[in-house]
């Protein structure tokens, strides 16, 4: 009960947001179990337009500048009854310059979107029946165990499992991501070191507990969970899809695919 002389206050109750769950739960080398938190694929896309988005879009891109927009202007005045010069003075090379402008934009989209095929259709060992089969990049999910070779790129963002390396060690190289040349070190857990094959990969059960995608690239925080027995992750255990595997080949765990 209130007391006497209390100013009274109206609380006002917005809708709530739904937020995303803090963790994911990933489960490794199980697909269907994976299919119903319906995660990202792993294509990729860098065009900026579409068949039916490039018209409005391309012209939006070329009178968000000033002379365009300027020229766009003269031209409509020019084509008043009080205009001392005939519209198609204007128009003309107002069209031509917007012509030639789509037309270089288009190009640029085209190769861009050549090498996102290129990229989504490289091939990659993936573990299938308890044998390795090639599949392409774009057609990857979460949870699924894959093999990367001496000197291959890392198809999407990957939890080390194993390493012929009897110690676990890989070397990769970040170049394409800092510019550095020396390699780098990243070893994985000693509790998976033994999935190397393809008959002892198979075998491989666990979960990844792991936080939401984000932009950090220096920290992960995040657990496996292998028969009851829960062991923390580290960045030294993920490779990002921006590095390159330099020596030796390795079985890996997609933890994060990319749109």
């Amino acid at each position: 009960m209130s007391g006497w002389g209390t100013p009274s206050r109206t609380v006002t109750l917005g809708r709530v947001q739904p937020q995303a769950p803090a963790l994911r739960t990933i489960y490794c080398n199980h697909r269907e179990a994976n299919f119903a938190h319906r995660y990202k694929g792993n294509s990729i896309s860098t065009t900026k337009y579409n068949v039916f988005t490039f018209l409005p879009k391309g012209l939006y891109e070329q009178f968000r500048r000033v002379a365009n927009l300027y020229f766009l202007m003269v031209s409509i005045l020019s084509a008043t009854p009080y205009s001392p010069v005939h519209p198609i003075t204007n128009m003309v090379p107002l069209s031509l310059v917007l012509l030639f402008s789509l037309i270089k934009e288009a190009f640029e989209d085209w190769q861009r979107f050549q090498n996102d095929m290129t990229i989504n259709n490289t091939l990659v060992d993936v573990l299938q029946a308890q044998g390795w089969e090639s599949l392409q990049w774009k057609k990857l999910q979460v949870g699924d165990i894959i093999r990367v070779k001496q000197d291959g790129f890392f198809p999407a963002d990957l939890l080390l499992l194993a390493s012929t390396n009897v110690d676990g060690i890989c070397y990769i190289e970040t170049a394409n991501f800092d510019g550095e040349t020396n390699l780098k070190i990243r070893k994985a857990l000693e509790r998976t070191w033994d999935y190397v094959t393809p008959e002892k990969a198979c075998e491989f059960k666990g979960e990844v507990q792991c936080e939401q995608p984000n932009n950090s690239l220096y920290t992960f925080t995040g657990n496996l969970v292998m028969d009851n027995q829960t062991m923390p992750l580290s960045p030294n255990q993920i490779l990002l899809r921006v590095f390159s595997e330099y020596l030796p080949s390795i079985s890996s765990n997609v933890i994060k695919a990319c749109t």
